[in-house]
């Protein structure tokens, strides 16, 4: 039988590995690889970038998942299609508390589900909750290096440039950040019977007006700025780490 291939992430059983990171960016997929001690890139097709490799001896692949639920949502359904069992977003996301500073790390329990994709999968009463076992994985993970992990809820939402009334309700409710995949990785993880993760490095805080915006040419704010790219890095080591850790214990 011939192999067949998955429409848009371009890649068929055989490919990717039991354990997926999945960034959002296409462009991050190439510098998490770097850190596994061999990869190879399986394809790359409308911001679907897949590479896959091992570290320690352990296979792991990495998957962007594009901007948003609805792409995520075809990076997850085509992942699980073809033997994805353990899915862990590496992302960012907008502080919504006051005391979450740039480049902290946040590893999200539950998400709340204010994106439309995920409503066309479950309710909206449905809980979009992680795996215990990958969180717990990946704060043992960060504690290993020393680095302090938020833990609790995160807002994903459809709509980056967002009404910030909404916001400030949601960080009222203390909701920690903002962000926009989360939500439907859980909730499709769930269905599928797999295994679901994040953890995000704090990017700015919409609230205060500082991160992700206009810039000038050079200037280092958002994702530029030297403690998110830093921790960046960090949350792409903890969450190969909390892999190999689980895979060890399995």
């Amino acid at each position: 039988m011939r192999k067949r291939i998955q429409p848009h992430i371009m890649c068929g059983i055989g490919d990717v590995a039991k354990y997926v990171l999945i960034p959002g960016d296409p462009g991050r997929v190439e510098i998490i690889a770097a850190f596994l001690d061999e990869s190879q890139k399986i394809a790359d097709y409308r911001g679907f970038v897949t590479y896959t490799g091992h570290k320690d001896g352990v296979d792991i692949s990495i998957s962007s998942s594009g901007i948003g639920c609805p792409s995520a949502a075809i990076a997850v359904e085509e992942l699980a299609q073809i033997g994805a069992k353990v899915l862990i977003r590496v992302g960012t996301t907008g502080a919504l508390q006051e005391y979450l500073e740039m480049g902290d790390l946040v590893i999200p329990i539950a998400a709340v589900r204010a994106d439309g994709t995920s409503k066309s999968y479950v309710p909206v009463e449905f809980p979009a909750v992680a795996d215990h076992s990958v969180t717990s994985s990946l704060l043992e993970a960060a504690k290993k290096i020393n680095r302090k992990a938020h833990f609790g809820s995160v807002l994903s939402t459809d709509a980056f440039y967002g009404n910030l009334e909404n916001l400030k309700l949601w960080s009222k409710f203390g909701v920690l950040s903002v962000e926009m995949e989360t939500s439907v990785i859980y909730a499709i993880s769930a269905l599928k019977k797999l295994k679901a993760g994040a953890i995000l490095a704090v990017d700015g805080n919409p609230l205060l007006g500082v991160g992700k915006g206009e810039f000038e040419p050079g200037e280092k704010t958002g994702e530029q700025d030297d403690r998110v790219k830093k921790a960046i890095e960090e949350e792409a080591k903890v969450a190969i780490d909390a892999i190999i850790n689980m895979e060890n214990s399995s």
